[in-house]
């Protein structure tokens, strides 16, 4: 038993040096997050990050510190400002969690950060992957990490079978997460092998010859690198359909709503949704001259969640010039196609936009 300790003890040692030593040599320095690094700018990037590469987080990064350079100024900004600079790095859940977990923090903790992973975990929008990120990462704390390229590196080093998203292969990887991750310079070691998961040990074709790790990586030694991790099981989306109406104006701005804070586009603005385009809803009816009006009919628009697909048919309807306002409905707009508008939009309601702008 002891023997076997013992052996468990090195192979740790040995993993957390190979790494660092790479990472000192081949790691990533320089990223924006990693210049006068705090707790606010690694939490920043740790959210934006997820689920998204580092090339296409960076402007927004940057975009983000330049309009609020502290937390303070971020809790301080309306949600719309948020979203808006939030627009078209997707998972909008995330910015309106930013959004809280700003105001929380510097109402109710001073403007700082706790300092366990427990504490961290219970601020919006942060799970233990992140909050242990932001704990090595800023604070020096040593916490285990699981993003997606940790997974993936240490399910090829360890041959965990099965797909990481089961309780199962999930409970293993971080318990090897955590043996794993040594007790001095857990900064560079966090960054290190998520580094190298990113760059190296990526999803596909892999360059294990330029690995720290290859020596005692199993996926390696069988040549089954492409067998790990395991793939999620394969599930038939359901499909959605849905009318955007489009009601524009002689001077050619048109009409937006602000979508309630909880369900898809939370907090973006978008066009009005109907089943069909023969049935206005109710609220836009102050707005619609006598008698049916000629639509429009634009290209449909094909559009994923996670959990479904989702094809929007838009269709224009001119209208003359409004002189009454919308009955029922407080959060409305009129966005002329081109402007510079400071409010979130979803990806579909860009496009259209941007269509109907070509058209003028």
């Amino acid at each position: 038993m002891a023997r076997q300790m013992t052996e468990e003890s090195d192979t740790t040692t040995s993993f957390a040096q190979r790494l660092l030593a790479w990472f000192d040599l081949s790691g990533r320095h320089d990223l924006p997050w990693q210049q006068g690094k705090t707790a606010y700018r690694v939490w920043l990037s740790e959210i934006m990050l997820q689920q998204t590469q580092v090339q296409t987080v960076i402007p927004y990064f940057e975009r983000f510190i330049q309009s609020f350079p502290t937390i303070q100024d971020l809790a301080c900004a309306s949600e719309d400002e948020v979203l808006h600079l939030w627009t078209g790095l997707g998972y909008y859940a995330r910015a309106r969690n930013l959004h809280r977990t700003a105001q929380r923090v510097t109402q109710d903790l001073d403007g700082h950060f706790p300092r366990t992973v427990e504490a961290l975990e219970e601020l919006p929008g942060i799970g233990r992957s992140t909050a242990g990120a932001i704990a090595s990462l800023a604070m020096g704390i040593r916490a285990p990490i699981l993003d997606g390229n940790v997974k993936r590196v240490i399910a090829r080093h360890d041959a965990v079978a099965g797909w990481p998203g089961s309780a199962k292969t999930l409970a293993e990887l971080w318990r090897l997460s955590e043996k794993y991750t040594p007790f001095e310079r857990v900064d560079d070691y966090t960054q290190g092998v998520m580094d190298l998961g990113a760059t190296v040990c990526t999803r596909q074709s892999p360059g294990c010859t330029a690995c720290p790790l290859r020596a005692t990586c199993r996926a390696f030694q069988r040549d089954e690198q492409a067998h790990y991790p395991g793939r999620k099981p394969r599930k038939t989306l359901p499909e959605r359909q849905t009318c955007f109406l489009i009601l524009q104006r002689p001077d050619g701005a048109v009409l937006l709503e602000k979508r309630p804070s909880p369900g898809i586009w939370g907090g973006l603005w978008c066009f009005p949704e109907t089943a069909t385009p023969e049935r206005t809803p109710a609220t836009l009816e102050p707005l619609l001259p006598n008698g049916q009006q000629p639509l429009q009919a634009l290209d449909s628009i094909q559009h994923s969640f996670s959990h479904y697909r989702l094809t929007i048919l838009p269709f224009v309807m001119a209208i003359g010039q409004p002189t009454e306002v919308v009955a029922e409905v407080d959060s409305v707009r009129w966005i002329r196609p081109g402007s510079d508008v400071a409010v979130g939009l979803p990806a579909p309601v860009s496009q259209i936009l941007d269509t109907l702008l070509q058209q003028q």
